[in-house]
């Protein structure tokens, strides 16, 4: 029998946060998730939906707050749902995300915690305005255009004239351009009548070089007022080095189409992570907090223990971000990703920085480091760096069949992280030490990096 009913009000006290930064409370047993509570608060709740395992709940009344929770900055916070964790002070979320690694480790790894070294996360001296990447829905109210973020679980555009994790040269961009195009009556994307041009706009900052690069994504091919509208971006803006085009006619809630042109200025912004520099395209994958990249690509290259003689494979290595780092104190790197336009972007970013120690293949991990192995590239060191789901189980085979000294993995995701590990361990690899990396502020994601080492 389940303990408690819907719409009822019940007080109880947080135990523990979820990996979405939901507060858990029980009765008897039965889990309660609480959007905006924090372990060893005290509150009185009404529970709003009831599975048959668990249920949701919101909170009425807090009667006792944890010493960790803050006054969230953000006016538009609770509405948006871009942040999860800014109630929580930031101290508070570097430790919320290092036991989240440590449980995911313990119990999905089964790995033990008194012979693996998890360190404590490594944060940012000023977690706000890190985001270099700003991605806006532009829709219409009252006659007017409106830029901001889809509000939780809706595609209700909450008007947002400033966001505290972006950029704060992004946030005027945006502003002005939705103000430019309201000028010279530009529409915005109606979805349910997919009518419309204006879906959403994008701005890109090198945050080391201060290039910016806007991109208009429509929902035609056309460009009304182009002319007039390039000319007051580029003069009230002279850092803007590039304006793109990316044409979206489908019905669907997928950002970019398949059709990129440049209508003004380069093809590229540029912008650096510690030695290396980059070229940054309209759709290319350039990771969107560069101060904390270093932090978590020199973690890395420190796991990796290089001494210039080895060769070393960068799985899914994108835009070659991780190999350039790499091909500094390796003799040589191998990439490898499956996206043709990204391995284009690594060939270019190797040319850019004068790298010749470093190759790049189009391909499945999975398909193409078997394909080397069998040609006798045996790898020294093995760098993963998988999406979101994880390392391939064809390539974690390929990794044991390899046996190489060491493994380094990057990873986005705790739990898959917990998963690999368990596989590699039980071939053959002990974990020494896991780095949580906070790559996101005031969010729930949290990157880590893991060393291994071969012990067969």
């Amino acid at each position: 029998m389940i303990p408690i009913e819907k719409n009822e009000y019940y007080d109880v006290t947080f135990e523990d946060l979820t990996h979405d930064g939901a507060g858990v409370a029980k009765i008897e047993g039965f889990p309660i998730f609480v959007a905006n509570a924090l372990p060893n608060e005290r509150a009185k709740i009404k529970v709003i939906k009831v599975k048959k395992g668990y249920a949701f709940g919101k909170v009425m009344e807090l009667y006792e707050e944890s010493k960790e929770r803050i006054e969230a900055p953000c006016p538009i916070y609770k509405q948006c749902g871009g942040c999860q964790l800014q109630h929580l002070s930031y101290n508070g979320q570097l430790e919320y995300k290092e036991k989240q690694v440590r449980e995911v480790l313990a119990r999905i790894g089964k790995l033990d915690l008194e012979t693996v070294k998890v360190h404590s996360t490594l944060g940012m001296d000023d977690p706000w305005n890190y985001r270099n990447k700003a991605q806006v829905p532009i829709g219409e109210r009252e006659g007017g255009l409106v830029a901001g973020f889809y509000q939780q679980r809706s595609h209700e555009i909450i008007e947002m004239e400033k966001c505290l994790i972006q950029q704060s040269e992004n946030d005027e961009v945006v502003q002005v351009i939705k103000g430019i195009c309201q000028k010279y009556g530009i529409r915005a994307y109606n979805e349910p009548k997919h009518k419309g041009w204006l879906r959403h706009l994008m701005v890109r900052y090198g945050v080391t070089t201060k290039e910016m690069m806007v991109v208009f994504i429509t929902r035609t091919n056309d460009f009304p007022h182009k002319k007039e509208i390039m000319k007051e971006i580029t003069e009230r803006f002279p850092n803007v080095k590039s304006i793109v085009q990316n044409i979206n006619s489908k019905r669907t809630n997928v950002i970019f189409g398949d059709e990129t042109k440049v209508i003004w200025g380069e093809e590229y912004i540029y912008d650096t992570i510690g030695h290396v520099k980059f070229a940054i395209s309209a759709r290319s994958f350039y990771q969107v907090n560069p101060e904390q990249t270093k932090v978590l690509y020199e973690k890395a290259l420190e796991y990796a223990e290089l001494t210039g003689t080895e060769s070393v494979i960068d799985a899914y290595c994108g835009i070659g971000t991780i190999s350039l780092f790499l091909a500094q104190k390796a003799k040589h790197v191998f990439g490898v990703e499956i996206v043709p336009e990204a391995i284009e972007d690594a060939k270019r970013n190797a040319s850019l920085n004068e790298i010749t120690n470093a190759e790049f293949a189009v391909g499945e991990a999975e398909v193409v480091i078997p394909k080397w192995y069998k040609e006798g590239n045996k790898a020294d060191i093995i760098v993963v760096d998988p999406p979101r789901k994880g390392c391939d189980e064809a390539l974690l085979n390929t990794i044991l069949e390899m046996k190489p000294e060491k493994v380094v993995y990057v990873s986005c995701n705790p739990a898959t992280l917990a998963r690999d590990l368990h596989v590699l361990e039980q071939g053959g690899y002990r974990t020494v030490e896991v780095q949580p990396v906070d790559m996101f502020p005031h969010t729930v994601h949290c990157e880590a990096v893991a060393k291994l080492e071969l012990t067969v």
